[in-house]
C-alpha cells in the first residue's frame, strides 16, 4: 500500500502565499507522475498541475504564474506554492501520485486533502 499525507492548508488573506507538502510512504518502488487536483465547495475536482519524473510540469491556465509545483525524489515528496492567492481558490487540494510498487504492480494514490481558504 502507497499512503500519501497532505500539510500546509489554511486561511489565507488576498494576495498571500501558502505552500502545501505531500509525502509518500510505503510499498513504493518508484515514482511517475504527481500532481495536485482541488475541489470547492459544490464543483467537481478540478486539475491544477503535474509533474512527471523527469521534472517537465503542465498547469492550468488558472494558476499559471501564480503556482509553482516541485518534488522531492529523494524524499518522495511533492510541492505547492501558491503565491497572489485569491478567493476562487479556495478549495479542498489533493494530491496524486503514479508509480510502482513492484515491477508488475502500478499504483494511483490520492491524498486525503487539506482546506486553503483565501478570504478577507
Amino acid at each position: 500500500q502507497v499512503q500519501l499525507v497532505e500539510s500546509g492548508g489554511g486561511l489565507v488573506q488576498p494576495g498571500g502565499s501558502l505552500r502545501l507538502s505531500c509525502a509518500a510512504s510505503g510499498s513504493i518502488s518508484s515514482i511517475n507522475d504527481m500532481g495536485w487536483y482541488r475541489q470547492a465547495p459544490g464543483k467537481q475536482r478540478e486539475f491544477v498541475v503535474r509533474i512527471t519524473s523527469g521534472g517537465s510540469t503542465n498547469y492550468a491556465d488558472s494558476v499559471k504564474g501564480r503556482f509553482t509545483i516541485s518534488r522531492d525524489n529523494a524524499k518522495n515528496t511533492v510541492y505547492l506554492q501558491m503565491n497572489s492567492l485569491k478567493p476562487e481558490d479556495t478549495a479542498v487540494y489533493y494530491c496524486n501520485v503514479d508509480g510502482r510498487m513492484s515491477a508488475r504492480r502500478t499504483f494511483s494514490s490520492w491524498g486525503q486533502g487539506t482546506q486553503v481558504t483565501v478570504s478577507s
